[in-house]
């Protein structure tokens, strides 16, 4: 990874240590080129950077991490990182547009990794948490036009997706290569009239994709 080029990053928290330890966690590739302590300012940090990623804490003031996600999500991917493994957070995250959901207590080598992906489009979810989101909103949305029009293989790929799993995770569960679940997910995309992972993964769990 040393080297591709570096992922511009803007982070937000309102705590300054926190901040600052994030920085130095993050390594060289990562660019951090705006930082935030509220939701209206690292809205702004984004607007003017135009970032390849946003990390941000769920609880900030000015709106928090979710007031980012909501305006900010068109612009870039927003990760939640945060200490809240409340079921509500989780969901209104997911709501609100956010592209991943992880917790401060995550590895550095493991939020790193999930960074990457986030910044590639991928939705990242710790697994527990990921599972938490598909319970529920099969619970309250269960919908008998899930997934039509999708072949079988299409609808294995989209549940692999729901959770969190980045293409070579995928593949590596169903025995196929990374670029043949890439394609596939394209195809959904397209079979769904949908623009973005981000909004796939929401698809899949509003519409309990099982």
């Amino acid at each position: 990874m040393g080297e591709l080029t570096p992922i511009r990053v803007v982070i937000a928290d309102d705590h300054p240590i926190w901040l600052s330890g994030v920085r130095a966690d993050l390594g060289d590739n990562f660019q951090v080129v705006g930082e935030a302590a509220d939701a209206e300012a690292a809205i702004a940090e984004i607007l003017k950077y135009k970032p390849d990623l946003v990390l941000c804490d769920l609880n900030m003031p000015a709106g928090g991490g979710l007031r980012v996600a909501r305006e900010c999500g068109e612009i870039a991917p927003v990760v939640i990182l945060t200490v809240s493994q409340a079921e509500r957070d989780v969901l209104d995250a997911v709501a609100a547009g956010a592209m991943g959901y992880l917790l401060k207590s995550t590895a550095i080598d493991a939020l790193r990794n999930a960074l990457w992906r986030a910044a590639a489009g991928e939705p990242v979810f710790s697994p527990a948490l990921a599972s938490l989101v598909l319970t529920e909103f099969r619970r309250l949305k269960k919908s008998d036009s899930s997934g039509e029009g999708l072949s079988e293989r299409e609808r294995e790929v989209l549940q692999y997706v729901a959770r969190g799993l980045s293409y070579k995770e995928i593949g590596e569960e169903i025995f196929i290569s990374a670029k043949t679940v890439e394609n596939h997910t394209r195809n959904i995309l397209k079979k769904l009239h949908l623009s973005r992972k981000q909004e796939l993964m929401r698809y899949a769990i509003e519409h309990g994709i099982e």
